[in-house]
């Protein structure tokens, strides 16, 4: 296999990475060869994110529970466009 080196990286990306491997349990380069394969897999598909089809029904579910939440003062305002005017 081909070794992965990384010249002139950015401070901030050498730690994202290590905290990464560190998570995961991984050595530094085996976490770099994961973070290329599914990156690659992403550039691959046009970078569009897909659910399959229990992520996308469990997704479709919570939201359509949310949507039922009655109108109150807090909860059911979490995430809602105001109205024109500033009132939600």
């Amino acid at each position: 296999m081909t070794d992965i080196v990384l010249k002139d990286i950015d401070g901030v990306l050498a730690e994202r990475i290590k905290r990464v491997a560190e998570k995961r349990g991984w050595t530094v380069p085996k976490t770099l060869l994961h973070l290329l394969e599914q990156g690659l897999y992403a550039y691959e598909d046009g970078g569009a994110l897909s659910f399959d089809a229990s992520e996308e029904d469990a997704l479709k579910a919570a939201i359509s529970a949310m949507e039922q939440v009655e109108d109150d003062e807090g909860y059911a305002l979490i995430g809602r466009v105001g109205r024109e005017g500033g009132d939600p």
